[in-house]
């Protein structure tokens, strides 16, 4: 049975992508979900799916349903009381997708995630509807995303709270001689024993020869070494990031050096965040400080992808970049992180989650942003 609350923020949510729809003259939304791309058919049926291909199928007014390639799926699915109409559904055996589409009538279909549909999926489609048009709607959900209700938000410091929990157990494991899968063990274990369903974690060690992070390995650790990563645990279907760098001892002027070019340039970025404010103006905030202080070939795509990038139900969204003019309104989430290499200690990492307030901005985690050592009479 579901509750008044998750039935408050179901009606929410149809409500907002349905006015979207009739804005874009759209008759049905066909919500894409494959493997890697969830985030849609999690945002309209609010139940984790393991299906290769699934569907949440909108009209404009009436009942959703919802067709996945997973058996499983479809109880998980009718279980969270979202969308009681689930179907199993695959390629060559697909007439209850077909039936609903032909039976919808429609003559503009907007398909989210268009890009990423299999040819064989896209015929079909086709074949249902013949005589109507296809174009996508990807950018139509990520819009309806990109606000976070108060639902929303309540899961999504739940999720902070665990990034925190997963940085104190990576750095408590931190000694010479640890190879750095086991640093990523302790905070799998730490956030999965907190209720995370995921986590999705880089990492890299060594000094001033580091310039990526990658997935761990076998390195052992050394003294005076800098351990980067980007953790971002998911809970409820939310994804949230946290980005901090350690040493192991005791830190170097360079690598004290480092952390406070990158901290000056976290708060060049935190502080045009405000409503209404574009994710290039947030990432030129970030640069501009590499720029004035000599390192502005490191802001290139040569050295680093992105100055942040959104997060909700996928863990990599809005990208914060130069020439990405999104807009990013009250509520919208995302990571200010101006990861790169520079010579100065090689690749550092160091990055807070905020949601766009009324007048500025609110740092979701509570851990601080300060360059972590070992040693036990570190500062």
């Amino acid at each position: 049975m579901i509750s008044a609350e998750d039935e408050a923020e179901r009606e929410l949510r149809y409500r907002k992508v349905r006015a979207a729809m009739a804005e874009a003259g759209l008759d049905v939304l066909l919500a894409f979900g494959p493997g890697w791309r969830r985030e849609n058919v999690r945002y309209l049926a609010d139940a984790p799916v393991g299906a290769s291909a699934a569907f949440v199928a909108v009209p404009g007014s009436g009942a959703p349903a919802a067709f996945t390639t997973r058996r499983q799926d479809v109880p998980v699915i009718a279980g969270s009381g979202w969308v009681t109409d689930v179907h199993f559904a695959t390629p060559g055996r697909a007439e209850q997708l077909v039936e609903w589409l032909r039976g919808s009538g429609a003559k503009r279909v907007g398909v989210a995630h268009q890009e990423l549909l299999p040819v064989v999926w896209a015929e079909l489609l086709r074949k249902a509807l013949p005589g109507a048009e296809f174009v996508s709607a990807t950018s139509l959900m990520d819009d309806a995303r990109m606000v976070k209700s108060d639902w929303e938000l309540a899961r999504m410091r739940r999720s902070a709270k665990v990034c925190a929990a997963g940085w104190q157990a990576f750095v408590n494991v931190l000694e010479p001689g640890l190879p750095e899968y086991r640093i990523v063990s302790a905070v799998e274990a730490e956030v999965k024993r907190l209720g995370a369903e995921d986590n999705f974690m880089l990492i890299a060690s060594g000094k001033d020869e580091v310039r990526g992070m990658v997935p761990p390995g076998d390195r052992l650790l050394a003294d005076g070494d800098m351990v980067r990563t980007e953790l971002t645990p998911q809970m409820d279907g939310y994804w949230l990031q946290i980005c901090r760098s350690a040493i192991v001892g005791r830190a170097s002027d360079a690598q004290r050096r480092s952390f406070d070019l990158f901290n000056e340039a976290v708060e060049a970025g935190l502080s045009v965040v405000r409503p209404g404010i574009t994710a290039h103006e947030v990432a030129v905030a970030q640069n501009d400080v590499f720029r004035r202080k000599g390192y502005g070939e490191y802001c290139t795509s040569q050295y680093t992808r992105v100055r942040g990038h959104g997060h909700g139900l996928h863990l990599d969204e809005a990208p914060i970049i130069e020439g990405n003019h999104t807009v990013l309104p009250e509520n919208a989430v995302f990571i200010v992180h101006p990861n790169t290499f520079t010579p100065i200690a090689g690749y550092h990492v160091l990055g807070d989650p905020v949601r766009v307030t009324a007048d500025g901005y609110e740092i979701l985690v509570e851990t601080e942003r300060k360059l972590f050592e070992t040693a036990k009479d570190a500062a």
